[in-house]
């Protein structure tokens, strides 16, 4: 089951990146980030309020947004630390979204998307040094080949005049990637503490108060201009989708956290279609082939990880 809801949470990424990718055009990108984080707890309140007024009726299901006692008791955690584990969540999400959201701005969604996908290699290092996973041969090779494509994809962005060495909108991108492998890793850790709706319906709430002090210290450095369309909050319907699918998945005692990752990266398909379709940028063949060894890198990763 929680193979499924990898792939439903991959299908539901790649639309968000197109969103993103059409509501930065012309946008300040803290206030559209801001929108993003102010419509998702939006979408979550109810749940919150709910949970809240009749915790009976949740407690044990998928919707359960609360810490219900019966639930701290078993896992031995109290409210306190289990919201301030979920403020580090928050934290640790509007870091890569920060970043990500500006390289995405800069950089075609037919690069970003690519790089993005090499997140799970990350990850899988991850794992291995802090849940003591060890890489078998397939997995090494996956490894091996999704750098190799990175470094063919940097020969791509040449052609665009994107130079993967001085460009800082890529450095930007890896260090989006990198702190995205930090929040699957720490997901990893805090879900099997809490109820799933309980970390994402919180973690959106807090990142409301964060991402709007961002705005105010950041108002003197940026325009905070913004263009009202509906692939903004489009952005935060696909996101919200996405990460119930993922946190349900994570929840499940057999899941493995590098193999849900290397799924969800198969968003790269979606917003590398709608790159070539809707956006129309360039250098398409190249990209493509790039695009192919890393999901191969990534499917022998997925194959090394549940052999």
């Amino acid at each position: 089951m929680w193979v499924l809801l990898a792939f439903t949470s991959a299908f539901f990424l790649g639309f968000y990146d197109v969103a993103k990718k059409k509501s930065l055009n012309g946008n300040a990108v803290l206030s559209v980030l801001f929108c993003n984080t102010l419509f998702c707890a939006l979408i979550f309140s109810p749940f919150i309020i709910f949970s809240a007024i009749n915790p009976q009726a949740v407690e044990g299901s998928i919707f359960n947004a609360s810490l219900s006692s019966t639930y701290g008791d078993i896992l031995g955690i109290s409210p306190l630390k289990a919201h301030l584990l979920v403020v580090l969540k928050a934290f640790i999400v509007l870091s890569s979204w920060i970043m990500g959201y500006y390289a995405l701005k800069h950089l075609p969604i037919t690069i970003a998307g690519p790089v993005n996908a090499t997140r799970p290699v990350l990850v899988l290092t991850g794992a291995v040094l802090l849940f003591g996973e060890k890489l078998n041969l397939l997995q090494w090779s996956g490894v091996a080949l999704s750098l190799f494509s990175l470094f063919l994809l940097s020969l791509s962005g040449k052609k665009e005049g994107i130079d993967f060495r001085s460009n800082k909108w890529v450095y930007v991108l890896f260090g989006a990637v990198v702190m995205g492998a930090v929040s699957g890793l720490y997901d990893k850790f805090i879900m099997k503490q809490l109820p799933p709706l309980f970390v994402q319906s919180w973690f959106n709430v807090y990142q409301v108060p964060i991402m709007g002090t961002v705005l105010l210290l950041m108002l003197r450095y940026t325009t905070g201009k913004l263009q009202w369309r509906w692939w903004i909050p489009l952005i935060s319907v696909f996101v919200s989708l996405a990460d119930f699918a993922y946190f349900y998945a994570l929840s499940y005692d057999d899941a493995l956290i590098a193999v849900i990752s290397m799924i969800r990266r198969g968003s790269v398909i979606v917003s590398f279609t709608a790159g070539a379709l809707l956006l129309h940028e360039k250098n398409l063949k190249a990209k493509a082939l790039d695009l192919a060894l890393i999901l191969l890198g990534l499917v022998l990763l997925c194959l090394g990880s549940i052999m």
